[in-house]
């Protein structure tokens, strides 16, 4: 059985008990999160209003994606570098600059480019945050990383909600509505995360790189890039079958982005009181293929999609925490590189899926890409059965490496 820090932390409800610093880095992630599924509601209109095909408008997850992937690269040792919260106010920076420049613009192709920017930005901070929660949380490092994935699932949620809210106004209204939240984050960033005391240990520009050549991580990595296939067809995808205005859209991935959170936040570490990780992914990677196929037959159906899509947040929800602890405990690498290569690999498969999606199904139908997300939902649980025994370290990790995660990760800052 697994023993899983994040089962004890969240039964003696010490995650909700956390320190200003770390409140400050949640709130700002759950922002971030937002700019995922922001533009979920507003994909139909942009495609209307700036003429553009479907699989251009997908690009703008897939430029947002992939230089979020690649930018994870560096972001540790950037961090080590200049410190965590110059690295959180420089991404959060970006983000608001570049969130800015997209609801000005007037074509798809320099919104495509933009949220490139706004993928730099996402990436820095994103990779950032999580060390910081993980270093600066009380509870243990599985706390945080229920805290962390609260953030995410919360951010998600919101995101389709609130971009179908001021999306009914204009395309436009999701980017600035961003912009304004993230300046608040940036407030709320910079003035409660201290910095001065913050103890950095530098890492080495080649040690995400090199940290995929670890076979622990190397599997998780693989596992998660076509894991990932398979989320992002479900979210980015899903809006056009669906025929849904901004609101239905925003709604039907507000009650996704919901499930996932819950799941994340109570489910997972239930189950990894009582199954070891490797035996969570193995159960809820098929469970999540039948979902996506399932989805496929069901496609023309607007209500059974729906259905099928809130189901999959539940699935997602445990996978995603899951597979974030797995990460963290499958190496003895300082944490900040672990998440940096894991996260880069991860969202290059998000930026494959939305334009492979939209394109098999301009050429086939719209069951097509939900067999394809299943087919390579089942592929990641094929990568994960046959590296079993190499990750057999994150089914026997010792309760509670807090210690070590401050002197191993660039984090928040000290008290």
């Amino acid at each position: 059985m697994n023993t899983a820090v994040s089962g004890d932390a969240t039964a003696t409800g010490s995650i909700w008990r956390q320190p200003a610093q770390v409140w400050a880095v949640a709130f700002a992630s759950v922002v971030a999160f937002m700019g995922i599924g922001l533009v979920d509601p507003i994909l139909p209109a942009i495609a209307e209003s700036l003429q553009a095909s479907p699989t251009e408008t997908e690009l703008l997850f897939t430029s947002y994606l992939l230089v979020t992937g690649v930018a994870m690269l560096i972001t540790s040792w950037v961090s080590s570098r200049i410190g965590a919260k110059a690295t959180l106010m420089i991404g959060l920076g970006l983000i608001v600059a570049f969130a800015l420049a997209s609801a000005l613009s007037g074509s798809v192709d320099a919104i495509i480019g933009f949220r490139a920017g706004w993928g730099l930005g996402n990436a820095l901070f994103i990779s950032t945050a999580l060390a910081t929660i993980v270093g600066s949380a009380s509870g243990g490092s599985g706390a945080a990383i229920v805290l962390y994935e609260a953030a995410l699932g919360l951010g998600i949620a919101i995101g389709p909600l609130l971009g179908g809210l001021l999306g009914e106004v204009s395309w436009r209204g999701p980017f600035f509505g961003v912009v304004a939240l993230m300046a608040i984050a940036f407030i709320a960033v910079f003035t409660l995360l201290r910095g001065s005391g913050e103890k950095r240990v530098p890492v080495r520009f080649s040690a995400p790189f090199t940290a995929l050549g670890r076979p622990a991580l190397a599997i998780l990595a693989v596992a998660a890039l076509f894991y990932n296939i398979g989320f992002f067809v479900l979210l980015a995808f899903s809006p056009f079958p669906l025929g849904f205005g901004a609101m239905g859209i925003g709604f039907t991935f507000f009650g996704w982005g919901a499930a996932l959170a819950i799941t994340s936040i109570w489910l997972a570490p239930w189950m990894m009181r009582r199954m070891s990780r490797t035996a969570i992914i193995l159960t809820m990677l098929p469970l999540l293929a039948v979902d996506l196929v399932a989805a496929g037959i069901l496609a023309e159906t607007a209500s059974a999609l729906v259905v099928c899509i809130i189901i999959g947040g539940l699935l997602l929800g445990v996978m995603n925490t899951v597979l974030t602890e797995a990460v963290m405990e499958a190496t003895d690498l300082p944490r900040s590189v672990a998440s940096s290569a894991y996260s880069a690999v991860r969202f290059i498969g998000g930026a494959m899926a939305p334009p492979i999606a939209a394109l098999l199904w301009h050429a086939f139908n719209s069951t097509v890409p939900y067999l394809f997300a299943a087919a390579s939902v089942l592929v990641a649980a094929l990568t994960v059965l046959l590296g079993r025994r190499i990750l057999a370290r994150i089914d026997d990790e010792p309760k509670d490496r807090v210690a070590e995660d401050a002197e191993a990760i660039t984090v928040g800052d000290a008290a």
